[in-house]
């Protein structure tokens, strides 16, 4: 079930960056980005109230919603919407997949059980290659404003990799339906206000089908779909292992791209994909190195990080 949750996360957040580029045609950015979280948010509340499923009751719990909400949605969605005005997709998603590296140094504080070992830095770092060799024809900075959106491209990675590491180690006890409401509840005003101040009254906007397709898509699937699945699934595996789909997602994106749109597909993304499934497959199937009996049988198993309990930490510890 968690390879398949996995796999379904790579799939929707790979064509979400499709949808995106369709609505931008449309739809200026960071209203776009408004609209698609407000939306999220009614409908989650539905949800909510329907299931009836339990809202935090401590101020810890809401102090760690509000701060990740802000990390996740306020900082790093308003500054990878605001770069990409600056800098290329191709560079932005070289530079969003430090996330994973970001994530590796925060999970090494946050969580003791996620040690930092050479295995998984080689596999980061050939990752992150990978997305780079597909999009190298993208990677200049022409410009002082283009460094700036790679330099908030970075701060935004970074908040999105603390956002989840802190879920990770102080929110395992919150529904992750929770947890998207919360977060975005607690998100999603500085984007509003943003919108409303820059580009506009909404209800004046080019609101076409494709673009109304758009926002659906990525409201239903990319935000309450995929969030709510990321956060049962980075409850249950390492946090690598979850932070890994952000190097997976460019590739899907740039293929689909390539069947569904019409784009080019150079030969680099063959190179690439290969680096980044040789990434893939260093995390996610390394074994470690001690050594059970089994009962009742002769041969030796290994103990593989699946098996490993990964309850939430406490505040005091």
């Amino acid at each position: 079930m968690k390879i398949i949750t996995w796999l379904i996360l790579c799939l929707i957040w790979g064509t979400t960056w499709v949808f995106i580029k369709i609505g931008l045609e449309d739809l200026p950015p960071i209203t776009f980005a408004a609209v698609r979280f407000l939306l999220a948010l009614i409908i989650l509340t539905f949800i909510i109230i329907y299931q009836k499923i339990p809202l935090p009751v401590t101020v810890r719990d809401w102090k760690l919603l509000a701060l990740t909400g802000i990390l996740q949605f306020s900082v790093n969605y308003s500054l990878v919407f605001w770069s990409e005005q600056h800098i290329s997709s191709g560079l932005a998603a070289v530079l969003q997949a430090m996330i994973t590296v970001f994530g590796l140094v925060l999970a090494w504080i946050h969580l003791p059980n996620e040690r930092i070992t050479w295995l998984k830095i080689v596999a980061v770092l050939l990752g992150i290659c990978g997305v780079a060799v597909i999009f190298f024809e993208q990677l200049q900075i022409n410009s002082l404003m283009a460094f700036a959106g790679c330099a908030a491209i970075l701060i935004g990675a970074y908040a999105a990799a603390h956002g989840s590491i802190l879920v990770k180690a102080y929110g395992g006890n919150i529904h992750p339906a929770t947890l998207v409401f919360g977060q975005m509840l607690c998100g999603i005003l500085p984007i509003i206000i943003y919108s409303l101040t820059v580009e506009g009254n909404p209800l004046k906007l080019n609101w076409t089908w494709r673009a109304i397709v758009s926002v659906l898509y990525l409201t239903l699937f990319g935000t309450i779909a995929a969030f709510w699945l990321y956060y049962w699934l980075l409850n249950k595996i390492e946090s690598t292992k979850a932070m890994m789909i952000s190097l997976v997602t460019p590739l899907i994106a740039v293929v689909i791209g390539g069947v569904f749109l019409g784009e080019r597909l150079p030969m680099q993304i063959l190179f690439g994909g290969l680096l980044i499934l040789a990434s893939i497959g260093l995390i996610v199937f390394r074994r470690k190195g001690n050594l059970n009996l089994q009962t009742g049988a002769d041969k030796l198993k290994f103990e593989t990080d699946e098996t490993t309990d990964y309850r939430p930490l406490t505040a005091d510890r």
